[in-house]
C-alpha cells in the first residue's frame, strides 16, 4: 500500500482508536500518549515516517514548562478555589435570592446572576455547581419549582465559567490558536502575523458570554409567563428586607472589585493574563483574609486542590502533544484538510462540521480532551481558509459548554447529583439540561450569524 494511504488510513483508526479507550474508562492523559506511541511504532515499522521526525516532542514540552501565558492557569485556579472556600458564592445566593424572592422565577433568574458572577470571579465549574447545589436546589424545591427547571438551571448557569473570562479554556485554545494562526499566515507569504492573543479571546467571550446569561434569564421568565406553577414566588418577609440594600452591597462589592481588577486590567491592555492572574490571586486571599477565612488548614487545601487540577490539566496536554506529532507525521493532517477543504459553502460548512464533532464528543469527552485533540489536528486548515481565530475560539468555547451538560459524561450533572438529595430522580436532572444545552446550540448559531458579537470588542469596540 502507498505509504501516504497507509498513514492517513492509520491517523484516522488511531483517533477512534484513543475514543474507544477513553469510552472505556482508560486515563485520558495515558490514553492520548500510549495509543499514539502504539501507532506511532506501526507507523515507522511500515516506513510511513522516519523515527528522527519524533524528535520535535522534547521542544514543545520545554515549550509549555515555559510559557509565561500558561502560568496564568494555576494561578486563576488557585483564586477561584480560594473563593470558593470564602464562601462568597454562599453569601451572593443567599442575598440574591432575598432580592429576586417576590418575583416569579425570582430563585431562578438570582442563580443565574450569581453564576455569571462566580464565572467572572472564580472560572471553577465544578466548584460553581456544587456550592449551588447546597444552597439554591433545597431552596427551589422547597419553594416548589419543578425539579427540571431547578437542576437545569443550575447545572446550566455553573458552565458559565467555561466561556466568561477568565476562563482555563479560553487561556489555552489563545496559546494554541496564536501558534497555529502564526504558522498559517507564514506559510501564506505573510511573515508579520497579527497576533491572537488571550487578551483578544477574553474580550471576545465577553458579550456572547452576556448573551448566554440573557438567554438564560429569558427562558426563565417564559416558563413563569407560561407555566407560573414550575417557578413560583419566595416572598420575603418585611423584617428581612429592612437590611436588605446593606446585605447585597456587601456581598456584590467583593466579587465585582475582583473582576474589575481582573478582566478590566487584562480588556484594558494594562496588564497580560498572567499578570492579571497574579493580582486576582493576592486578590482571592485578600477576600478570604477579611471573611476570616484564611488559615494555614485552608491555605493548604486550596494549595493541594490548585495542584491537583494543575496537574491534570497539564498531563492532559503532554498526552495530546504526542498525539498530535504522531498524527501529523502519519498524515492525518492531510486527510482532515482533504475532508473539510472538500466540503461544499466556503467556510461555513468546514466549521460547522467541526462544531458538530465538537458537540458529539462532549457526550464522551472532557473539555479540555476535545480541544487538546481537535484544535490541532482542524485549526490550521480552518485558519487557512480564512476564518477568524477569535471568532472560532470563542465559539468552540461555547460550544464546549455542552460538553459539561450532556449525558453520559457531562460533569455538571455528576457534581450535582452528588450534591441533590436522594429523593431527586436522575432523569430529573437530564430531562432538565434539555432546553439549556438547546439555548446554547442557538447562542452558536447567532454567533455564526452575527460574528461581530465576537469581533467587536477585540477589535477595538
Amino acid at each position: 500500500m502507498d505509504p501516504v494511504l497507509l498513514g492517513e488510513v492509520l491517523s484516522g483508526l488511531m483517533f477512534f482508536g484513543i475514543i474507544g479507550f477513553l469510552m472505556l474508562g482508560f486515563p485520558v492523559a495515558f490514553t492520548l500518549a500510549g495509543v499514539s506511541l502504539l501507532f506511532g511504532l506501526v507507523g515507522w515499522s511500515l516506513g510511513v515516517f522516519d523515527l528522527s521526525n519524533f524528535g520535535s516532542l522534547p521542544n514543545r514540552y520545554i515549550g509549555y514548562m515555559t510559557n509565561e501565558v500558561l502560568v496564568a492557569v494555576p494561578l486563576f485556579i488557585f483564586m477561584g478555589v480560594m473563593l470558593e472556600r470564602s464562601r462568597i458564592a454562599e453569601q451572593l445566593l443567599l442575598t440574591m435570592s432575598k432580592l429576586f424572592g417576590n418575583l416569579r422565577g425570582g430563585l431562578g433568574l438570582s442563580v443565574v446572576i450569581v453564576g455569571a458572577m462566580l464565572a467572572a470571579s472564580t472560572g471553577v465549574v465544578g466548584a460553581t455547581v456544587v456550592t449551588m447545589g447546597l444552597i439554591s436546589l433545597p431552596a427551589m424545591l422547597r419553594a416548589g419549582y419543578k425539579p427540571e427547571l431547578a437542576t437545569g438551571v443550575i447545572c446550566a448557569s455553573g458552565t458559565l465559567g467555561q466561556i466568561i473570562p477568565p476562563s482555563t479554556v479560553l487561556i489555552f485554545m489563545g496559546d494554541m490558536l496564536s501558534g497555529i494562526n502564526a504558522q498559517v499566515q507564514m506559510e501564506k507569504g505573510n511573515f508579520a502575523p497579527t497576533p491572537v492573543s488571550v487578551g483578544d479571546l477574553f474580550a471576545g467571550a465577553l458579550l456572547p458570554g452576556v448573551m448566554l446569561v440573557g438567554l438564560y434569564s429569558a427562558w426563565i421568565v417564559f416558563k413563569a409567563v407560561t407555566d407560573p406553577e414550575s417557578c413560583p414566588a419566595t416572598p420575603v418577609p418585611p423584617e428581612e428586607r429592612k437590611h436588605l440594600l446593606r446585605e447585597v452591597v456587601v456581598a456584590l462589592i467583593p466579587p465585582l472589585a475582583l473582576i474589575l481588577a481582573v478582566l478590566g486590567s487584562i480588556l484594558g491592555g494594562i496588564a497580560t493574563p498572567t499578570e492579571a492572574a497574579s493580582v486576582g490571586a493576592v486578590g482571592a486571599l485578600i477576600l478570604a483574609a477579611l471573611r476570616w477565612r484564611l488559615s494555614p488548614r485552608i491555605l493548604q487545601e486550596v494549595v493541594t486542590a490548585t495542584a491537583t487540577i494543575t496537574s491534570m490539566v497539564f498531563i492532559i496536554l503532554f498526552g495530546a502533544s504526542v498525539f498530535s506529532i504522531v498524527f501529523r507525521l502519519m498524515g492525518g493532517d492531510n486527510l482532515v484538510h482533504g475532508l473539510l477543504s472538500n466540503l461544499p459553502g466556503g467556510t461555513l460548512v468546514p466549521v460547522l462540521a467541526v462544531m458538530l464533532l465538537m458537540f458529539v464528543l462532549g457526550f464522551i469527552l472532557d473539555t479540555f480532551e476535545i480541544i487538546f485533540i481537535v484544535i490541532p489536528i482542524t485549526a490550521p486548515i480552518l485558519l487557512a481558509l480564512d476564518v477568524d481565530p477569535v471568532w472560532l475560539g470563542v465559539l468552540v468555547g461555547v460550544n464546549l459548554q455542552t460538553s459539561f451538560l450532556t449525558p453520559p459524561f457531562g460533569f455538571a450533572l455528576f457534581y450535582l447529583r452528588g450534591v441533590a438529595p436522594a429523593s431527586l430522580p436522575t432523569s430529573a436532572i437530564y430531562r432538565g439540561i434539555i432546553p439549556f444545552v438547546a439555548l446554547q446550540a442557538l447562542a452558536i448559531a447567532i454567533l455564526f450569524i452575527f460574528p461581530q458579537i465576537v469581533t467587536w470588542l477585540p477589535q477595538g469596540g
